[in-house]
């Protein structure tokens, strides 16, 4: 049964290296680049939309509040009048009109501040619209690329995904579910011979029992690196 394992492992290893020679392309990566980026679009795009509207919510109501007190400071603009008909101090007058003035100061500066958010806001979100617009076009383009890759690959990876399937016939069902299990772990190679009393790969040393279960024929899980061991039995 080891050789057979061994043998399926082979093939698949040889179908690895096809897969990880087309992953490793410009096309395929340009092409997940502009998947993933158009992926998250929308959700940035309506975040960015809805940043502005806040924004722009936001400046309207300091709008009218700096309109009211731009109002309110108009009826001091008669203060002789007003002392005459209403009576009092100037002073009294000539405070409240200062704190006025002031409150209107502070109320422009926070508006222009809000103004400078609002266009940083609606920069962003032209750039982003840009930038979809740039990804689209590239994830169009890439697509067809990509796929012309894999084509030209195709019968290299049928090929040795027959050689697989009739080999796959000689290993035991749950030997071979559990490598399976392990080559989606992105572990490769999933079947290592122990040398000495310690796994190959990672360096884990073995117990005792663990070789003695090795020198019954038995395979073993290391429990470092979780590949599957043996030990060939004379």
């Amino acid at each position: 049964m080891i050789n057979e394992l061994l043998q399926y492992q082979e093939a698949d290893g040889r179908l690895r290296a096809v897969e990880q020679e087309i992953s490793s392309t410009e096309e395929r990566k340009k092409y997940m680049t502009a998947r993933k980026f158009l992926e998250k679009a929308p959700e940035k795009l309506d975040a960015l939309d809805a940043k502005a509207a806040e924004l722009r919510h936001v400046f309207e109501l300091l709008e009218k509040k700096y309109a009211e007190i731009a109002d309110t400071i108009k009826d001091y603009e008669n203060l002789d009048e007003m002392i005459d008909e209403q009576g009092g101090e100037i002073s009294f007058y000539k405070k409240n009109a200062s704190q006025i003035a002031d409150n209107l100061r502070a109320l422009k500066a926070e508006i222009n501040k809000l103004v400078a958010q609002i266009e940083s806001a609606s920069a962003d979100y032209q750039t982003a619209k840009k930038q979809t617009i740039a990804m689209q076009k590239q994830y169009k383009e890439y697509k067809v690329k990509y796929t012309e890759v894999k084509e030209s690959r195709a019968a290299d990876i049928r090929k040795i995904e027959g050689e697989l399937e009739v080999i796959a016939q000689k290993v035991p069902k749950g030997v071979l579910e559990k490598y399976k299990a392990k080559r989606k772990e992105k572990l490769f190679p999933v079947v290592c011979e122990v040398s000495g009393n310690r796994c190959p790969q990672c360096g884990m040393e073995l117990s005792i029992a663990e070789l003695a279960k090795l020198s019954d024929g038995n395979f073993i899980e290391c429990d470092s690196c979780r590949r599957i061991l043996f030990k060939r039995v004379k």
